[in-house]
């Protein structure tokens, strides 16, 4: 018998929902004991690519516009998509910075990038600019 899920669930652009983002990963990620080891990172990366939506897709200015969640999980991989239609990515820009550069902030695409196993960042998604898809096979 297959384990599977599929939620998505849409959230206005402002830094206030981000707690919300990760309550909806919390609450998915529990239904699945095979995720316990792995829960509160795998809701850091969610929240962090939420968060660089709001930041650098945004402005960080406050928007009626939307950015959808999907979690998907089948089989032992988790794929979580997150779309927006703010300013579209140019992942050629996208860059953690290095470790050795101590001061506050910009280590999200960093922890994002150790704790998923795939990144891939999309454009043209019919109705969104943006489509980030998060992809971590669970052991």
């Amino acid at each position: 018998m297959t384990n599977k899920l599929s939620e998505h669930k849409d959230f206005e652009i402002n830094t206030s929902n981000l707690k919300n983002v990760r309550t909806f990963a919390r609450e998915i990620f529990k239904k699945f004991p095979e995720l316990d080891n792995q829960h509160e990172e795998l809701v850091l990366a969610l929240a962090e690519a939420a968060q660089n939506i709001v930041k650098h897709s945004y402005d960080s200015i406050p928007s009626t516009d939307t950015m959808r969640i999907q979690i998907v999980y089948e089989d032992k991989l988790l794929i979580m998509e997150l779309f927006d239609k703010g300013t579209p990515v140019i992942p050629a820009n996208i860059k953690p910075r290095k470790l050795e550069d101590i001061k506050a902030g910009g280590l999200g695409t960093f922890f994002i990038g150790q704790i998923m196993d795939e990144v891939i960042f999309k454009t043209s998604k019919t109705n969104w600019i943006n489509h980030l898809i998060l992809k971590k096979k669970i052991n």
